[in-house]
């Protein structure tokens, strides 16, 4: 009979020379590289379809909340999975939140109005954002510190070939078969990517199997529902912010109180300071959401603006988002690489500072009538900058933090994560709604003044990115 190795808990001793595909975390690794793979095409593949799914359900006003309606439930998902890993372990966190990933995926896959898919989207995101904050939990769990970097790396690397294939393929289903089946094609094969995972997760319930105060002190900790209770005011202030846009008569005001209902919510969720973008960390966590704010309100409606003015199958407006992820994994191994010879400061400027030129690049394009490829080589450059941020702003992150802010402070930059960029969409999308119904439609299909309009308020978000980057370091630990 075969050799097999027992479940690796915290504390065991490493098999000398163990990697993360060592037999001893192979399966761990697969399962949870396939999860974050999943989770990578279905990300890409939807902003390739959701230009043809709005045409077929009507649903052009509703658009933006389809992207940010997730990244809002998500910040919930974040929290709850985070509070829940530190009571019980991770195991229950990550079965339910893999249940709601998938009936989000089945919900939306059969839809046949913009609110049944709106409905599974919100689903969706708030289990796709438990899933990631129970990953990191099992990682920590599971593997040794001197794995973790390989294993955070795989996760980017997962990335790389939904980047490629993701998009196209997305757009050949939708094209031959029905965009239903870009969301039900992925639910049978996120059931196996959990299975692989499940023999890792024996014992990892409360603390270290046998270690009954560790446990005890696990069960004993309590739930932590006013920081549950400010992310869902964030994520239903970011909702309202959407659907301001249907009242025509009040939604200005609907949509000021809302944004004034995300900030004031979001404040007990991150650092002191960081509204205010305080040097060092405050600074860090603004600088992501900020960061994300720019390239993801402007990027799902890249694809958009390539499918209604230049005419491009949703298949090749998809390939938008691979060179702009290609550039980001790219980016990302090349900052790895030059490691302390990069300062984090400079990097991020640069970072920012690529990002704010291609979001202007997509702007002038617009409103000039340049060819395509001006915008699509932009976003390159966008990816680009995303590469050189995203890493040196977590390595800063936990840099500056201590051994008792590690995990508010992870959880603060995930939260500014999803919430600058579900704001900026929720922006966007009002942005793109007054200008489509300020301007009449030519008989091609929307008009270029609402993509020039998301395009302007991106810029400003740009802008905001390069003024808070230089004021990253100075700051003391939070």
């Amino acid at each position: 009979m075969a050799r097999t190795d027992p479940p690796p808990r915290r504390g065991d001793p490493e098999p000398e020379g163990a990697g993360i595909f060592h037999r001893r975390y192979l399966l761990v690794t697969l399962g949870a590289l396939a999860l974050v793979f999943l989770a990578a095409f279905e990300s890409l593949a939807v902003t390739t379809i959701m230009p043809l799914v709005s045409r077929e359900l009507d649903g052009a006003s509703l658009y933006a909340l389809a992207f940010a309606g997730p990244l809002a439930t998500g910040v919930i998902g974040m929290v709850a999975a985070g509070n829940w890993s530190d009571r019980r372990g991770p195991v229950g966190p990550l079965y339910a939140s893999v249940a709601l990933f998938v009936l989000g995926l089945l919900i939306a896959g059969s839809a046949g109005t913009m609110a049944a898919l709106l409905a599974g989207r919100l689903v969706q995101g708030l289990g796709g954002g438990a899933v990631t904050v129970a990953l990191y939990v099992v990682v920590a769990r599971v593997y040794p510190p001197v794995l973790h970097p390989k294993i955070f790396a795989a996760f980017a690397a997962a990335w790389v070939v939904p980047s490629l294939v993701g998009p196209f393929a997305a757009g050949l289903v939708a094209q031959w078969l029905s965009w239903h089946w870009v969301f039900l094609g992925v639910v049978g094969l996120v059931v196996p990517a959990l299975l692989m995972i499940v023999p890792a997760l024996r014992g990892l319930s409360g603390g270290d199997e046998g270690d009954v105060p560790a446990a005890s002190a696990a069960a004993a900790k309590p739930w932590d529902f006013g920081r549950l209770a400010w992310a869902a005011l964030a994520a239903l202030a970011v909702l309202g912010l959407n659907l301001s846009v249907e009242l025509p008569a009040a939604g200005g005001v609907l949509a000021a109180a809302a944004v004034v209902v995300a900030l004031v919510a979001v404040r007990p969720l991150v650092p002191r300071g960081t509204l205010s973008a305080r040097r060092g960390l405050p600074a860090v966590i603004l600088s992501r959401g900020l960061a994300s704010a720019a390239f993801f309100g402007a990027e799902v409606y890249l694809p958009y603006l390539l499918v209604e003015r230049y005419v491009f199958s949703p298949t090749f407006a998809g390939l938008t988002l691979t060179g702009g992820a290609l550039a980001w994994a790219a980016a990302s191994a090349v900052q790895g690489r030059l490691g302390a010879r990069l300062e984090h400061r400079r990097a991020i400027r640069f970072g920012s500072a690529m990002v704010l030129g291609a979001v202007v690049l997509a702007l002038a394009t617009t409103l000039l009538a340049w060819p395509a490829a001006v915008a699509i080589t932009g976003w390159i450059f966008a990816g680009g900058g995303m590469g050189l941020m995203y890493p040196r702003l977590s390595v800063m992150t936990l840099a500056l933090s201590t051994k008792d802010t590690e995990g508010f402070n992870s959880s603060a930059m995930s939260i500014s994560d999803s919430l600058g960029g579900a704001l900026a969409l929720a922006a966007t999308g009002i942005v793109f709604a007054a200008f489509a119904t300020a301007t009449a439609a030519g008989a091609g299909g929307t008009g270029a003044a609402p993509f020039a309009g998301v395009f302007a308020l991106t810029t400003v978000l740009g802008l905001a990115g390069v003024a808070v980057a230089p004021r990253v370091s100075g700051g003391g630990q939070a």
